[in-house]
């Protein structure tokens, strides 16, 4: 058990849901892919809630006390979303989206494409804070209980940081840069491993 920090529940969907809609509504790269804001919130809210149904089939998305973070984990060889899960993401994103779609379908593809798959490991695919609660460390802290159990397990670790100014939090973390890569026209992401710590 993750000291501070209590594992996902179902009820907790929607929890879970409206701390990512908050914390990358001004993201680098998810406020480009979404451009407009006074639609953003609501298309935010559904992406984010395939992503989270697809990860709860884990028992790997957490959720910081007073619902002021969350973490949403993939396990060593499980997949983000199910088979029925990833057909509905391309018509999601064209439906939100329209003829703006297509960058994104390609950002998610470049995604797949720099995702080391030659070791097993656990991927964060998700972290967030709630911005009323930023600044206290509690995104930090959640991610420190979660390394310590990953630690246990002696597997390495694996994160995108689509928000570039990051990159210096998660390093103190033990991760380091494995490369990048940039969408046509949008912002840098950053993408980082950690192998296990030693005991």
């Amino acid at each position: 058990m993750i000291p501070d920090a209590g594992p996902h529940v179902a009820d907790d969907i929607d929890d879970v849901v409206e701390i990512l809609v908050a914390a990358f509504y001004a993201d680098p790269l998810w406020s480009w892919a979404f451009p407009d804001p006074l639609l953003r919130r609501a298309q935010h809210r559904q992406l984010w809630r395939l992503a989270v149904e697809g990860a709860v089939r884990y028992p790997w998305v957490w959720l910081a006390p007073d619902n002021a973070a969350t973490s949403v984990w993939i396990p060593p060889e499980g997949t983000e979303l199910s088979e029925e899960q990833e057909e509905r993401l391309e018509p999601l994103l064209r439906e939100l989206l329209g003829p703006g779609a297509a960058r994104v379908v390609e950002t998610f593809s470049l995604f797949e494409r720099h995702h080391p798959r030659a070791a097993p490991h656990y991927y964060l695919s998700l972290l967030g804070t709630d911005p009323l609660q930023s600044g206290r460390g509690h995104g930090l802290r959640l991610l420190a209980g979660n390394l310590r159990l990953i630690d246990e397990a002696e597997m390495p670790a694996y994160l995108e940081a689509s928000n570039v100014a990051n990159v210096s939090l998660y390093e103190r973390y033990g991760f380091t840069v494995h490369g990048s890569f940039r969408p046509p026209g949008g912002p840098e992401v950053v993408t980082m491993w950690r192998e296990p710590a030693t005991r």
